[in-house]
């Protein structure tokens, strides 16, 4: 943790947005790590909270949308062939593949809380095809949430931040789970919006 404070002391905000950057490109750095400590240092009165949202929200979507364009233009093909350069070996591209076809496009916007997953999410969209409307929405708004969560735990939680961080990441599959049915809960009411309000309506008249 003092080496990200020294290196926040010596380059600002460029931390974030090249260390997210680099982290969505695959390449090793602790994005939630420098997110909950840049929280911590707005208590200290180092570091603004808007600007910390914005570095670390720019440097995360920058390097996923690259991802998807890279996806996108080299396909299946080189990857299978030079993945190992990217860390994504063809045994990992056919399991996040199969994790697409089981949950679909909404696995985007949940995909930032999984470890091992939010590094490769844009290259696979895009050799997946997936469109980029789709991508956009689902990424964008699961990064935003993604920096506002490490945010704002660093911002509460201060001196805890290891603490919190461990217990939040032996518990992120059952935080993924409640976001994901919170997703097609949301998903089926907005489906089904006329019949639940008809159903309403009728309930109320039986009484």
């Amino acid at each position: 943790m003092e080496w990200i404070s020294t290196l926040f002391e010596q380059y600002g905000y460029f931390v974030l947005f090249l260390g997210l950057f680099a982290e969505s490109m695959a390449l090793p750095f602790p994005g939630e790590l420098a997110m909950a400590v840049s929280g911590h240092m707005n208590n200290l009165g180092s570091l603004s909270i808007p600007l910390i949202i914005f570095y670390s929200y720019f440097g995360a979507i920058v390097g996923t949308t690259l991802t998807y364009y890279l996806g996108y233009k080299l396909g299946t093909p080189f990857f299978e062939k030079y993945g190992r350069f990217f860390l994504l070996n063809p045994e990992r591209l056919v399991k996040i593949t199969k994790w697409f076809d089981k949950y679909g496009d909404k696995l985007i916007l949940v995909s930032y809380f999984i470890p091992g997953l939010r590094h490769f999410t844009g290259y696979v969209s895009g050799i997946l095809r997936i469109r980029l409307r789709t991508f956009f929405f689902y990424n964008y708004m699961g990064g935003m949430l993604w920096v506002l969560t490490y945010v704002m735990i660093g911002k509460i939680f201060g001196q805890k931040i290891e603490e919190w961080l461990h217990i939040i990441s032996q518990y992120s599959l059952a935080v993924v789970i409640v976001l994901v049915v919170g997703v097609v809960i949301g998903c089926l009411i907005k489906q089904n919006k006329t019949a639940i309000i008809n159903w309403i309506r009728r309930t109320k008249s039986v009484k």
